[in-house]
């Protein structure tokens, strides 16, 4: 085992690792905004199931569903307050 073979191990470990922190990040975000759409969703239930009896819901549709997935809590936060305001 030579000095090539050493360099080119360490070379190819540093690839691996590159291309391992390239596709690892965008896991992260997708995961992230799973996370979101999923407590987005569950917010926006309950502030129907609740806030009906107060007067206050959101409609569920596929807009309202965008803001509350992508952005999730402020988004539903956001959602209740513009339907309160029109």
């Amino acid at each position: 085992m030579g000095i090539e073979s050493i360099f080119a191990f360490i070379i190819a470990l540093i690839l691996l690792f590159i291309v391992v922190k390239l596709f690892a990040w965008p896991l992260k975000i997708l995961f992230k905004l799973v996370i979101n759409g999923v407590l987005g969703a569950v917010l926006l239930f309950l502030v129907n199931f609740i806030g009906g009896s107060f007067g206050i819901n959101v409609g569920i549709n596929g807009v309202t569903a965008l803001i509350a997935g992508f952005f999730g809590v402020p988004g539903v936060i956001f959602l209740v307050i513009f339907k309160n305001l029109l």
